[in-house]
């Protein structure tokens, strides 16, 4: 089968295996096969996060997004009120969720690629006391910047709010223990760092939480978590037609992480991160941030200030050779992004930067 290199922020490079997991005999999702399936993917869900004790997974078909909708649309009571953290473009589709359903917010606004000030955010939860919930994303993509996780859960303790976490391009590649990070809800899909295939996400919710959200009237029906949860436990299915396929191919991808160990898929992933980095440097690449506030997963690139470059020309030029590099979403500077998620290593860095090298040569961008 051809491997392409995938380093876009998802959907990822997947073993063969995971591939071959979607080839599987027709079966009827109401089956209690498929239902014992469904139920050990749920249990790895959180198994990643060292959560069994205290937290249950709920799972929708759906991209990303659809996760993300089910956990604010039905967590905040009417009486509720939301702090949205927008740092980047994914704080800010938090908002337009958040905004589509009328739940009363504020936003924390900051210029996409600023580093959110933990002393600011606490001034803001003491300034406003209606608050009960805080969204934020954990690795926002949109730069590459790794939110400050700690801190931010340290002040929803504190201040006895309710925590979501958009984890979607950071489960399964970055350490999350539920023992010592205590999430209340926390978002991810089956088609990032977990290395499965697009169609499915999935809330990571403390038990006692979501069990409070029944009292919450439904805002919807298809993305409600109480609803989805509540007849999954009953009846070991789904609520709605599954992506059987997806489901097969995500526990296969749950398999291969556990073989690896969180530990080893980390290491993969940072040890590609470095390989990336010596490329840039050679390249003679600005970075968007301070390597500080990298998360190791994906490098947002200043684009270089040269009539020999061209984006879409240099896209097309890395696609010609089974690599996809990702354009910029809306940062302080023009950027374009490399991410070094999914089945790759740093091998496969080491193509990416003498393409690069290749590239900028022959454009005389260098």
């Amino acid at each position: 089968m051809k491997r392409n290199i995938l380093l876009n922020p998802g959907p990822a490079t997947t073993t063969d295996s995971v591939k071959e997991a979607l080839l599987v005999s027709d079966i009827c999702p109401r089956e209690q096969e498929f239902g014992e399936l469904t139920q050990d993917v749920l249990n790895k869900v959180v198994q990643v996060v060292n959560g069994e004790l205290t937290h249950t997974a709920v799972i929708f078909t759906g991209s990303g997004t659809a996760g993300v909708e089910a956990a604010l649309s039905s967590v905040v009571p009417p009486e509720g009120k939301i702090l949205i953290l927008d740092n980047g473009a994914y704080g800010k589709r938090a908002e337009t969720i958040i905004q589509a359903y009328g739940i009363p917010y504020r936003t924390h606004r900051l210029v996409w690629g600023d580093y959110p000030d933990v002393d600011t955010v606490e001034a803001i939860f003491k300034e406003d006391s209606e608050l009960t919930h805080f969204v934020f994303v954990h690795h926002e993509t949109t730069t590459g910047m790794l939110n400050p996780l700690p801190e931010l859960l340290e002040l929803c303790r504190k201040y006895e709010i309710d925590s979501i976490v958009d984890a979607m391009s950071s489960y399964a590649g970055l350490p999350i223990d539920m023992r010592e990070l205590p999430i209340d809800y926390l978002i991810s899909s089956s088609n990032k760092c977990i290395q499965g295939m697009a169609g499915t996400s999935f809330v990571i919710a403390n038990k006692e939480k979501l069990a409070k959200t029944a009292e919450i009237r439904p805002r919807n029906l298809y993305l409600n978590l109480w609803g989805n949860h509540s007849y999954i436990e009953k009846t070991g299915q789904f609520q709605f037609t599954p992506p059987v396929q997806i489901v097969y191919a995500l526990n296969q991808a749950l398999d291969e992480f556990f073989v690896e160990t969180q530990v080893g898929r980390t290491a993969r992933y940072v040890k590609s991160y470095e390989t990336l980095l010596d490329g840039l440097e050679i390249a003679g690449l600005e970075l968007l941030l301070p390597k500080s506030q990298h998360s190791k997963l994906l490098t947002a690139i200043v684009e270089p200030d040269s009539p020999g470059y061209d984006f879409m020309e240099m896209h097309d030029y890395f696609y010609q050779n089974d690599i996809t590099i990702y354009p910029g979403k809306g940062a302080k500077q023009d950027t374009f992004r490399i991410a070094n998620i999914g089945e790759i290593d740093y091998r496969d860095m080491l193509v990416f930067n003498k393409l690069l090298l290749q590239y900028f040569e022959d454009k005389k961008i260098m």
